[in-house]
């Protein structure tokens, strides 16, 4: 989506401020013994009270009103009856719909003590996203986004999941421009043009290259990494102005 008008912008930076205050509620009720299910739940009323709609339901039929992956999985776990343990490492996934506008956020943590490497993998894929954030501005290549991201993950002597993307938003969850690489890609030639509206979300591993589906016959939607690794991925909703960036997924 290019935003063209105000009231357009008025309208992301709702349901984004609306995703955002979701996700932060989730991470603020995360603690051993709550069930996925229950941290979904509390996503959604934050949803259903703003007048908003969960994307992934609305749009995929997912399972869930957000998605919430635990440990070995990387992206798109169901909520359910899964017990959160202290030490675990879990990722919040929020997106929404509010007026025919989308927006879409996400964030890792970890549960009560972890390791000194866990600790510096949370620490460095907030990073990661932020110095992508920090390459976005009108007439630069989008291509910079990633080869911020992936020289900072050589250098640090991390993987990024090399079949998850980010992605164009707006009108729509996933739209052009398609496919945004969080890794350099020598075959990205598109420009960042102002108004512009796309997400930002690496995953950041200690080895994981790949995501591949779940074995089991009643989970369509589970991602893990392979090789199998700690992952981490935070994401935010932009928009490229000619002054930078404007962030949309972050709380009032």
């Amino acid at each position: 989506m290019i935003i063209s008008s105000q009231d357009e912008f008025d309208k992301m930076r709702e349901i984004g401020r609306i995703c955002a205050r979701a996700l932060q509620s989730m991470s603020e009720a995360l603690r051993p013994g709550i069930t996925t299910r229950e941290l979904d739940e509390i996503g959604r009323k934050v949803l259903e009270a703003a007048g908003a709609r969960s994307a992934p339901e609305l749009c995929y039929q997912f399972p869930g009103a957000t998605c919430i992956s635990v440990n070995e999985e990387v992206a798109h776990g169901i909520p359910g009856d899964r017990v959160i343990r202290a030490g675990d490492l879990v990722n919040l996934d929020v997106s929404a719909e509010k007026d025919g506008f989308f927006s879409d956020t996400g964030a890792s943590f970890a549960v009560g003590k972890t390791t000194p490497k866990i600790t510096r993998l949370l620490r460095d894929g907030k990073r990661a996203c932020w110095l992508g954030i920090g390459e976005v501005k009108a007439d630069k290549p989008l291509a910079s986004i990633g080869q911020a991201i992936g020289a900072f993950a050589a250098k640090n002597k991390y993987t990024l999941i090399a079949n998850l993307a980010s992605h164009g938003i707006g009108r729509s969850l996933h739209e052009e421009p398609a496919e945004l690489s969080t890794w350099a890609d020598p075959d990205e030639d598109r420009i960042m043009t102002d108004g512009l509206v796309f997400t930002i979300e690496p995953f950041l591993s200690l080895g994981g290259q790949w995501a591949e589906d779940s074995d089991t016959e009643d989970d369509d939607w589970t991602l893990y990494s392979t090789p199998k690794a700690p992952t981490v991925q935070f994401e935010h909703t932009i928009v490229v102005t000619k002054n930078g960036p404007i962030v949309l997924t972050l709380p009032d």
